[in-house]
């Protein structure tokens, strides 16, 4: 069983920028795809980011590529959604999952968070 606590969302101009962390109660942390998705009022939730593995590859959806950046502590237990430029757009609840399997869909996740607002104001 893993556990993800989500924590730094909340409200920015557009332009501004926002630092998601989740941090995950389970040894072993390192061997899981840690991945963002969000979902939008109305709208179904999205792959946003992902980390394969301690030091191996970042993905990111076109709408964030460039502005968004994952990335993890193994240390700590602990992967960061570093969002910078932000739109109105952007505003979603963010949620971090784990998964051992892919790392492009929803149902790849094993593991979720409660998620975190994220509001951006034009």
């Amino acid at each position: 069983q893993v556990t993800l606590i989500e924590s730094g969302g909340g409200l920015v101009q557009a332009g501004g920028s926002l630092r998601l962390s989740c941090v995950a109660t389970r040894r072993a942390f390192s061997t899981y795809v840690m991945g963002w998705f969000r979902q939008a009022p109305g709208k179904e939730r999205e792959f946003v980011a992902a980390d394969i593995w301690s030091g191996g590859s970042t993905y990111y959806a076109n709408s964030v590529k460039g502005r968004f950046t994952i990335s993890r502590g193994n240390a700590t237990n602990t992967v960061v959604l570093q969002m910078n430029s932000l739109k109105a757009e952007d505003t979603a609840v963010y949620y971090c999952a784990a998964s051992r399997r892919g790392y492009a869909y929803g149902r790849d996740y094993d593991y979720w968070g409660q998620g975190t607002q994220v509001t951006v104001l034009s």
